[in-house]
């Protein structure tokens, strides 16, 4: 996990060591800080899913469906790049 995006602009998160990424987390809930770490995992994955799943350790299925409750939510999820 390395930033929430709200807090630090994703090229700014690539260079903090872990005692700077704690301070960026606290008052985020557990919900945010997941969702954050799918978005993130999608876009560096090119929006492949089969590969964002397998580095978050879930299932296609599981990660379609959080995809699927963010889309709902208005929330912008990174498209497959062919």
């Amino acid at each position: 996990m390395t930033t929430v995006h709200v807090a630090a602009s994703e090229s700014a998160a690539q260079f903090l060591a872990p005692n700077q990424v704690v301070p960026l987390l606290i008052g985020a809930t557990v919900d945010e800080v997941e969702r954050e770490l799918v978005l993130q995992t999608l876009a560096r994955c090119d929006g492949n899913r089969t590969r964002a799943s397998r580095v978050l350790g879930l299932s296609v299925r599981t990660l379609r469906n959080k995809i699927r409750l963010y889309a709902a939510s208005g929330i912008d999820v990174p498209a497959c790049q062919d």
